[in-house]
């Protein structure tokens, strides 16, 4: 059961919508089923209606982000645990997609599709990956992207547990911005130095005369 994989319907979830900037990706059924990556059967059941119980979903799953960042581990876990009891998984063994030599099924646990509705479907495989990656790697592996104004949820596997930002594209948006906050306050402290300097000066030739 590869539950890693199943940590990124979280990711892209909460990612469909961005509240600074005011962008919201979630408004189709269409932007729905593009959320079902590689998994066309349970795209094909979503409705309209999904798109709201989507979005409901989306607020609660960036809660658990939103408390891991600022470091409340207990509200983290205790809003995951909610999800988890509300969307509980349906484990089964499948061999779909998979096939040895022989041409024979490799069985393998896999997370089954939702009898009501494609929401609960998406949110029980999306709770249970994430709970996974909290509970092998920490909660303070669930992170929002630092470079404002973008605030994107992301799960950081890096050995070092380092990670800052949601992708390469946000990390070097605010390096250079970083980069040019340090040039224009050094401009800043020279022009000053050069002011003080300059009024010293001033000062020391009128007190000659």
């Amino acid at each position: 059961m590869e539950l890693a994989y199943y940590s990124d319907y979280a990711v892209r979830l909460v990612n469909s919508e961005e509240p600074i900037r005011g962008k919201d990706a979630l408004t189709s059924v269409e932007a729905v089923r593009d959320l079902f990556v590689g998994n066309a059967s349970a795209a094909r059941r979503a409705t309209d209606a999904d798109v709201t119980r989507f979005r409901s979903v989306r607020a609660r799953l960036r809660a658990v982000f939103e408390a891991a960042d600022g470091g409340d581990e207990t509200l983290a876990v205790d809003l995951l645990n909610s999800l988890l009891l509300e969307f509980p998984v349906s484990p089964q063994i499948s061999g779909h997609d998979f096939r040895d030599d022989d041409g024979r099924p490799l069985w393998h646990m896999h997370l089954a599709d939702h009898p009501s509705n494609v929401t609960a479907g998406y949110a029980a495989i999306a709770a249970m990956g994430l709970a996974f990656h909290l509970t092998s790697y920490g909660v303070d592996r669930l992170g929002l992207c630092e470079a404002a104004p973008c605030r994107n949820a992301y799960l950081d596997t890096s050995t070092n547990r380092s990670r800052r930002y949601c992708s390469d594209r946000c990390a070097t948006r605010a390096n250079v911005a970083a980069y040019r906050a340090r040039k224009r306050l050094e401009a800043d402290r020279s022009e000053s130095t050069g002011l003080t300097a300059d009024s010293a000066q001033r000062t020391s030739a009128s007190g000659d005369r």
